[in-house]
């Protein structure tokens, strides 16, 4: 595509109609002012027209997809990776290698970033634009560290060996008053767990590989082993953040959405750092993007727009609004993004983040993992049964 053919394209005025939703008014409010921003500043006559659509639940991707196929939709959208396969086998999206390899701010966005994009469009195609994501890190107390004499672990085993560490009887009655590490093993646990996969050695494709069997293993010593509650088997979000709030645990993993409530309870004695690599590292992306379809018949300006909030102011003010973490490397490196420092926390963890294969079978698998994991926890199946059970429902034909 080149340059001519752009500007002769955005020659004449040209609308853009948006589908967006937005969590709550001010982020609405937000969104429909980056439009009038880059209605006013793009200079090449384009006008994006912005529709705000509740998320409902995830009923949003439905929606969405049901006026796609009826010829009714938008001509780009905010989206989510996981709706990628319905959309692409029907045709609908546009890909946009050919648009990203000849856009200018295509390095500020981390190869590994598109690379999660092509694995959820299950081709060699990008269909999806990076847009703002949040990314799993470990919250510590610093205090109980030093009580407990460690330092943050620049390594797997060293934060195996910190979590048994940190668990402690600290008033001598002969029970654990704290335990080093704060377990989800129920509903939404699984991507932290996918932590402990990687820095075993094994992957999401091989769940049930010597180094996936290591992760498992390993994670459930945590538990026989006393340095998770003993709850942690049913734990689920609020669990353990209230166990982490109420000093019962010592670490615990989430994204930097916990951070203002952790900052106004500790103040300075709560930090982050990225899960540390073993054999592998990983830690999951939470994502939003954006996606351009098909039926756009004014593609060029389409991608105009979805740069603006890929790379451009709109990227900008969107993260410093809803505290999410920016896709690209200018907005990373602003001061108000670096002097945060579980912003910074995320930002460091990004080139190894990524998100559970998008297939047929994930989210039945993601509703069966607790039961299959609190079987291992609780001794009823060892550490290979688990993975192999794991691996034939993820990846069944």
């Amino acid at each position: 595509m080149c340059a001519t053919m752009v500007s002769a394209a955005l020659a004449e005025e040209t609308t853009i109609k948006f589908w967006f939703w937005a969590d709550n008014d001010a982020y609405a409010q937000t969104m429909q002012e980056m439009i009038a921003d880059f209605n006013a500043t793009n200079g090449k006559g384009i006008t994006v027209v912005g529709e705000q659509y509740p998320w409902d639940g995830g009923g949003y991707s439905g929606n969405l997809l049901t006026a796609a196929i009826g010829g009714g939709g938008p001509d780009v959208a905010t989206f989510k990776l996981t709706a990628t396969p319905s959309f692409v086998g029907n045709d609908l999206l546009t890909p946009l290698d050919e648009y990203i390899n000849n856009w200018e701010d295509k390095d500020q966005i981390n190869e590994n970033l598109y690379n999660t994009m092509r694995t959820a469009g299950g081709e060699d195609a990008i269909y999806v634009m990076p847009w703002n994501t949040q990314v799993l890190y470990v919250y510590y107390r610093p205090s109980m560290f030093e009580a407990a004499g460690v330092t943050v672990p620049t390594t797997y085993e060293e934060f195996l060996d910190v979590c048994a560490k940190l668990t402690r009887d600290t008033d001598g009655d002969g029970k654990t008053d704290v335990y080093g590490f704060g377990m989800r093993g129920s509903n939404g646990g699984q991507e932290p767990w996918g932590c402990f996969l990687y820095a075993g050695g094994g992957d999401w494709e091989h769940l049930d590989s010597e180094g996936g069997i290591k992760g498992m293993q390993d994670y459930i010593d945590l538990y026989t082993n006393g340095y998770a509650p003993e709850t942690a088997p049913n734990d689920g979000f609020a669990q353990v953040i209230d166990n982490f709030k109420s000093g019962l645990t010592a670490m615990t993993i989430h994204h930097i959405g916990s951070s203002a409530q952790m900052m106004e309870l500790f103040g300075d004695d709560v930090a982050a750092f990225v899960f540390p690599a073993g054999e592998g590292q990983w830690t999951s992306m939470g994502d939003t993007e954006t996606v351009m379809f098909e039926s756009c018949a004014n593609k060029e300006a389409a991608f105009e727009w979805m740069a603006y909030l890929a790379t451009g102011k709109g990227q900008e003010t969107w993260c410093t609004v809803t505290g999410n973490v920016p896709v690209a490397a200018r907005v990373q490196e602003l001061e108000q993004f670096q002097s945060n420092p579980f912003m910074k926390v995320s930002i460091e963890g990004s080139p190894v983040a990524g998100i559970l294969p998008v297939l047929d079978t994930t989210t039945e698998w993601i509703s069966n993992w607790p039961s299959v994991i609190q079987q291992a926890l609780l001794g009823q199946i060892t550490a290979e049964e688990c993975m192999k059970t794991l691996q034939e429902t993820l990846w069944a034909e």
